[in-house]
């Protein structure tokens, strides 16, 4: 791993994010996101949404850590949402309307409610699934080991790491799968746009490739953080009973995520060594997590990142050919 890809010498880092999803990306700027997906015709879906007006209280230091972390929650799986019924259509695979439950919800609750509904739905079960696995399973694995030891340090050494090792393995399982394979090298495509924005740069292929795929303001590396500081975090607690443990450990998740963000924003724009050493673990989880794209990926991640960075009225949205020229319209459904 070369620092110095991650950390660029004379970079500028802007207010860009992005997200892989099936078949192609979501970028995200200031003041509104972009979706590019790859239609199986090979033509580019391009869809743009402005964002609201952020609240003044959301960009309070580490209060809106914790903004941003159920925001992409959401967002989030609104993107995989959109990208996977936009792909359906195209492909002829089964629509919505052939959904019974989905019909139940648009007739009960409208278009909009049972949308509304489905993407709650998933970011609620979603977060119970991360909470038992990663926070509540650990925590009460490890109680097994107060028979061999009474160090509390020890034992909440015991539970990071093991919560480290189950997320790690979760990625490497999931790794596997081929969709999940293209969806970790538009990943790597996303990051390798952002370094080229970012040392202003020509958004062009030919450029974009040079950059490597790791990024130090990545979700991956936020993720990591909190793994880390809910370490430390939950070591100050002692070693209480099992349920005093579980109830501390979902009451500290806010506080751990505005932590992590000011770290993640931190080693965003400063290359110092101590930024630098604090950045490895989530670094080498992007090894797994990006994987190198090809030509098409990058052209998918440009488009994304030119239309969620560019001027009102300069970039359209809806379907475009492989030269980027308008085919089609498409009708603004979130």
């Amino acid at each position: 791993m070369d620092l110095k890809k991650v950390f660029i010498k004379g970079s500028c880092p802007k207010k860009v994010g992005g997200q892989a999803v099936l078949e192609g990306i979501m970028m995200k700027s200031e003041d509104r996101t972009s979706i590019v997906l790859r239609l199986p015709d090979k033509s580019l879906h391009i869809k743009t949404e402005k964002l609201p007006e952020q609240k003044k209280w959301t960009q309070i230091p580490f209060l809106r850590g914790i903004f941003v972390f159920v925001d992409s929650l959401v967002q989030g799986m609104k993107t995989l949402m959109y990208s996977a019924d936009v792909l359906e259509e195209y492909e002829g695979e089964g629509a919505l309307e052939d959904d019974r439950f989905s019909l139940w919800l648009e007739k009960k609750f409208g278009k909009k409610g049972a949308w509304n509904i489905m993407i709650y739905s998933s970011v609620v079960i979603s977060v119970l699934f991360t909470v038992g696995v990663f926070i509540i399973a650990p925590t009460a694995a490890v109680s097994w080991l107060k028979h061999f030891t009474e160090s509390e340090v020890l034992l909440n050494l015991a539970e990071g790491v093991l919560r480290i090792v189950a997320f790690v393995l979760y990625v490497v399982l999931i790794a596997r799968m081929e969709e999940i394979k293209k969806v970790f090298q538009y990943h790597g495509a996303e990051h390798k746009c952002i370094h080229c924005l970012e040392t202003e740069k020509e958004l062009t292929v030919e450029n974009c490739r040079k950059y490597g795929t790791l990024h130090p303001r990545c979700g991956t590396s936020f993720l990591m953080f909190v793994f880390v500081i809910a370490l430390v975090l939950f070591s100050l607690l002692g070693w209480p009973d099992l349920l005093f443990r579980i109830i501390s450990r979902i009451l500290l998740i806010p506080v751990i995520a505005g932590l992590s963000f000011e770290l993640l924003k931190w080693a965003g724009r400063s290359d110092n060594w101590v930024v630098k050493i604090l950045s490895i673990p989530g670094l080498l989880m992007q090894m797994i997590t990006t994987k190198e794209p090809d030509d098409g990926q990058l052209q998918v991640a440009i488009a994304a990142l030119k239309a969620a960075t560019a001027k009102e009225g300069e970039f359209g949205q809806g379907a475009c050919d492989n030269q980027g020229k308008m085919i089609k319209e498409e009708e603004d459904v979130l």
